[in-house]
């Protein structure tokens, strides 16, 4: 009892002499492959809260990656020792020598050093279990104009996880265009898996500029074991040409536009009253959906027109972006008569033989006839003066008759027209709900089935810690990642960020380490259910971003 109480005074006494005194930054290599991840690490020699290493620097050569924190601390014979330790990945695009510059906190800095980043052999068919093909169509832009960049990862060998870059390009919009299609191809005696995905390239900007190329980062098996691999395309060289002078219209860069319409019905002559839709379809290749202008018809008086939301799309045809702008408009003619719907013409620029030219619907005429219901009206030269009077009062009465269907048809016509409305507003609202229905079942679905997902994979991994099998529980516990981050994409990496627990990301690492190397570690597995059983940072999940191949 002295003997403890004597050491409780020995670590009060000890504490306030506990103070920050270094810092030392290092990577787990040197040197490093040209478009490989390493990891920085900035040790400190106690305990720091509330501050960080300043990283912004290495913006500047490097590819900066999520930083880590890790802290802890030990006693050795009544002597306290604690460590705080920042983990980076970063990446260099080029080769070449580069400063990995001073890091300063509570005042103390580390000593910066330099790091050799060794280029890469040329990548061939024939030599390389993975290896990027990268290409560009159109290979000259125009600003603004839309380019289809395709990126193709090669892989010889089974893939445990892996991650695939997005293309960098300065003063551009990039984003991937649908999702990524998986396909096998034989080269050179050599089957790979090929995973092809396709970029919408924007350029904002002309002049000359560099494509920088995606890099993979990931691990493959090989011989029963995973080992890291990494592979980075070739850079595209890409000449953007700037907007024409004297060019008037919204600027529309491409090399085709169209114009093409429908009628329903699909006539010539139309009955008063009768609505007829009219279908203008605008379709540009290498062109966004969103720059194709919107379609304005002309007043044509005698004929109400009704304009319906547009519908635009676009789709990848030959390596090329093909975008549609699909818009309705129903006319509504009110007076019998013929009538000429006025041209439409849309300007664009032919990027092709470098010309302004023009889309164009030309004019239509359309003839508009009375109603059916009415009848033609009784000349007065059609009595006979000498009928007699006897014959005349039995006239009168169909002459009667005859002015009574005028209005009748007239209003038969204006009930036609209230009934096709009321349909369609009955049939626009069972639509509705019927989607909403659809759409709480499939909100509703997911829900539940990933709940009980993760109810299996708890189940699973205490069955495994209850054996004490580690392979077992590794399973399991990748099969958690993947339903915890929603994206059978993720792996443990994924999941450590999303958890943001130093305690959860050394208790994995020891996993990790007593399963792929010969070191052996204390497994706590009991320890690792029950932090993932904590549930992780709202923030992190809401910013967490997932974008590997699997």
């Amino acid at each position: 009892m002295v003997r403890s109480f004597t050491l409780l005074c020995l670590l009060i006494l000890a504490l306030p002499s506990l103070a920050l005194t270094q810092l030392i930054a290092s990577v787990d290599r040197n040197p490093v492959l040209q478009g490989e991840y390493f990891v920085l690490s900035i040790a400190a020699d106690d305990t720091v809260q509330g501050s960080q290493p300043d990283t912004s620097a290495l913006l500047k050569n490097f590819i900066v990656g999520p930083t880590s924190l890790s802290s802890q601390t030990s006693i050795i014979n009544g002597a306290i020792t604690k460590k705080t330790v920042w983990k980076t990945e970063l990446m260099s695009r080029k080769s070449g020598n580069f400063e990995i510059p001073a890091f300063k906190i509570q005042g103390i800095e580390s000593k910066p050093f330099n790091i050799e980043i060794k280029k890469r052999e040329a990548q061939t068919d024939d030599n390389n279990d993975i290896f990027i093909k990268t290409s560009l169509t159109p290979h000259t832009l125009f600003v603004q104009q839309a380019g289809v960049y395709n990126v193709k990862l090669y892989l010889a060998k089974e893939l445990s996880e892996g991650s695939l870059t997005t293309p960098e390009l300065e003063d551009a919009k990039i984003s991937q265009l649908g999702k990524q299609v998986e396909s096998n191809e034989i080269i050179n005696g050599k089957r790979y898996l090929v995973v092809s995905r396709d970029y919408l390239v924007q350029p904002q900007k002309s002049g000359a500029f560099t494509i920088a190329a995606p890099v993979f980062n990931g691990r493959i098996r090989q011989n029963y074991r995973s080992i890291s691999a990494s592979a980075i395309g070739e850079d595209t060289q890409l000449t953007v040409k700037p907007i024409v002078d004297n060019y008037q219209g919204n600027w529309l860069p491409s090399e085709l536009v169209t114009l093409h319409e429908e009628f329903q019905p699909d006539s010539q002559s139309f009955e008063v009253g009768t609505p007829i839709t009219r279908t203008i379809t605008l379709t540009a290749v290498g062109i966004t959906k969103e720059q194709l202008p919107e379609i304005k018809l002309e007043n044509i008086a005698g004929i109400k027109s009704y304009p319906d939301q547009a519908e635009n799309k676009n789709a990848v045809r030959d390596g090329r972006i093909v975008s549609q702008r699909i818009e309705s408009f129903a006319l509504l003619p009110q007076k019998p008569g013929t009538y000429t719907l006025p041209e439409v013409k849309v300007p664009w620029f032919n990027t092709v033989i470098n010309k302004m030219e023009y889309a164009v619907l030309p004019q239509k005429r359309i003839t508009v006839t009375g109603s059916e219901l009415k009848s033609a009206p009784i000349q007065p030269d059609a009595i006979n003066s000498n009928i007699t009077n006897s014959e005349r009062s039995q006239q009168a009465p169909q002459t009667e008759i005859v002015e009574k269907i005028e209005p009748l048809s007239l209003w038969l016509t204006i009930l036609g027209y209230v009934l096709w409305l009321l349909t369609l507003v009955i049939l626009i609202i069972y639509i509705i709900k019927k989607r909403n229905h659809i759409q709480n079942r499939a909100d509703s679905k997911p829900e539940n089935k990933t709940q009980d997902n993760l109810k299996a994979c708890f189940s699973q991994l205490k069955s495994a810690a209850k054996n004490n099998n580690a392979n077992e529980f590794n399973q399991a516990f990748l099969s958690f990642c993947k339903i915890k981050c929603g994206s059978s994409q993720a792996n443990i990496s994924h999941l450590l960020d999303l958890y943001q627990s130093s305690d959860l990301t050394e208790q994995v690492k020891n996993l990790q380490t007593a399963l792929y190397s010969q070191q052996t570690k204390n497994i706590d597995l009991d320890k690792i259910i029950m932090l993932l059983q904590k549930s992780p940072n709202a923030e992190n999940t809401d910013s967490l971003t997932l974008k590997p191949l699997y």
